[in-house]
């Protein structure tokens, strides 16, 4: 099952895209995508009401907005260099465990939103990753029963502000979290979609040159590592999201760096999760 939330930013409805790639509004089922939604195995109850109820489902034209798949979370936790060829392009030692980082929720926006650059920013960066959102809740959970307390994945754009992130002191945090910078969809995918989330292709374009194009077999640390290990330092919360790290191919690895300016158009997709477009635009007033 694929969940999607469509219509104007802050008005979206809760959806779902079938097999087809038909999407069609499922509000009747009477709740959106939320903690509880997760935490109250909504994820198995919405689809026997698919089953029962799609033919009576209004569709959802392809020209309406998509927005972030799931009711704002409680937390989206990052991983840090988890790409082996991207700490070698980053100029950093393979971490020895996994190095984590928060990016604000304020962040979230729909898949096909616009990128804005922040205020004073010089160095406005693009990062393809899969990320991961949790079904239930999760505290000391081992790496065998990992997967069971993931409901799905999602494709995610972890945007990042190289100056703020690294020159400006303090966590990697303030280059994270700026507005936009988290576009996250077109769809949550259900973890029965998705044979082996560390084994799929992702890649990134800019201006329609593939700058990234890697696996997720490349991973330091896989999905079951990351899920385990975070979970021994908080609990994770259902609808939390985990963003796994970005591959090699990043504007900060480029000799000289590139880095994003208003016009510039970067699409980006996951085998089996779809594919976004944002637009670069500037900050204004």
């Amino acid at each position: 099952m694929k969940l999607i939330r469509f219509g104007a930013p802050g008005e979206e409805q809760p959806g779902v895209q079938l097999e087809d790639d038909t999407r069609i509004d499922v509000s009747g089922f009477g709740t959106d995508f939320t903690e509880d939604f997760f935490g109250s195995n909504g994820l198995e109850r919405l689809q026997k009401w698919v089953a029962e109820n799609r033919a009576t489902c209004p569709v959802i034209g392809s020209e309406i907005r998509l927005g972030v798949p799931l009711v704002k979370p409680s937390k989206i936790v990052c991983v840090g260099l988890n790409y082996a060829q991207h700490a070698a392009e980053s100029g950093m030692a393979i971490p020895s465990e996994p190095i984590l980082f928060f990016k604000a929720t304020s962040a979230l926006v729909g898949p096909n939103d616009d990128l804005v650059i922040p205020k004073n920013s010089k160095k406005t960066d693009w990062e393809v990753e899969l990320a991961v959102v949790i079904e239930k809740k999760a505290s000391y959970v081992s790496e065998e029963e990992a997967l069971d307390y993931v409901a799905g994945y999602v494709l995610h754009n972890d945007y990042s502000e190289r100056a703020f992130q690294l020159e400006r002191g303090g966590q990697w945090v303030k280059g994270k979290s700026c507005d936009t910078f988290a576009p996250v969809g077109p769809f949550i995918a259900t973890k029965e979609e998705i044979k082996d989330p560390n084994n799929l292709n992702l890649w990134l374009k800019l201006n329609g040159e593939t700058v990234q194009n890697s696996s997720t077999s490349d991973f330091i640390f896989n999905v079951q590592k990351v899920v385990s290990y975070i979970s021994e330092f908080m609990t994770l919360l259902p609808g939390d999201i985990i963003s796994t790290g970005t591959p090699f191919g990043v504007g900060l690895g480029f000799n000289p760096p590139k880095y994003l300016k208003p016009g510039d158009v970067v699409e980006l997709g996951i085998e089996g999760l779809g594919t976004s477009k944002q637009r670069v635009r500037a900050y204004t007033e």
